[in-house]
C-alpha cells in the first residue's frame, strides 16, 4: 500500500470527519483520479517529439501514456484534424497516491523558487488543476538526456463538489498551498 493511502484511511478521513462534522466515512471526499497532461504543440513540426514526450511522461508516472490527436481543425495554428497534439495518463489507486507522494515531496520542493501553489485554482466542482512549467523537477527524467523543456498540467478529481472540501483533502495530504 501506498503512503498516502495508508495516511488517508489512518489519520485524514477521521481528522475530516471531525472538520466537515459527518459521521458517515463514505461522505468524506476522497482523491478519485489524478489526470497527467501534456501539450505538444511542437509535435507538429517535428513528430520525434511526441514520442519523447510520451516516454517521458510514462517515466514520471510509471503508467504508458495515451497519445491524443486533435478533434477539429484550427487553420490559425495549422492543425489538422486527426493529428498527434498531446499525450495524458490517468492515474488511479495506488499509482495515483505513489505520484502525489513523489509530486508532493520530491518535485514540487525541486521547482525554482518555489512559494506554494496557487489555492484559488479550484474548478468549482471540487477539481484541483495546477501546470508545471519543466518535467526536469521530477527525477526520472535524466537531465542529460533531456532535448527539450516541456510543461504539463495535473489535474485532481475529488469526490466532492465544494472546492472548501477538497482544499482541505489536499492540504491533510500536505500540498503546500501559497497564503493568499
Amino acid at each position: 500500500m501506498a503512503r498516502l493511502q495508508d495516511k488517508y484511511q489512518k489519520e485524514i478521513i477521521t481528522t475530516l470527519s471531525q472538520k466537515l462534522g459527518r459521521t458517515n466515512v463514505h461522505s468524506i471526499p476522497r482523491l478519485e483520479k489524478i489526470v497527467v497532461n501534456m501539450g505538444v504543440g511542437k509535435a507538429l513540426q517535428d513528430k520525434n517529439r511526441m514520442e519523447q514526450a510520451a516516454e517521458q511522461l510514462s517515466q514520471i508516472t510509471g503508467q504508458h501514456a495515451q497519445i491524443r490527436k486533435a478533434k477539429v481543425a484550427v487553420s490559425g495554428f495549422r492543425l489538422r484534424e486527426g493529428n498527434e497534439i498531446g499525450c495524458r495518463v490517468t492515474l488511479r489507486g495506488r499509482r495515483m497516491y505513489e505520484f502525489l507522494d513523489r509530486l508532493i515531496s520530491i518535485a514540487l520542493p525541486r521547482i525554482r523558487d518555489f512559494r506554494g501553489v496557487n489555492p484559488k485554482s479550484f474548478d468549482g466542482h471540487g477539481n484541483y488543476s495546477m501546470g508545471l512549467t519543466e518535467q526536469q523537477v521530477f527525477p526520472e527524467i535524466d537531465p542529460d538526456k533531456l532535448t527539450f523543456v516541456q510543461g504539463m498540467d495535473v489535474t485532481f478529481v475529488t469526490t466532492t463538489n465544494n472546492d472548501d472540501e477538497a482544499r482541505e483533502l489536499l492540504r491533510a495530504f500536505g500540498m503546500p498551498f501559497r497564503e493568499a
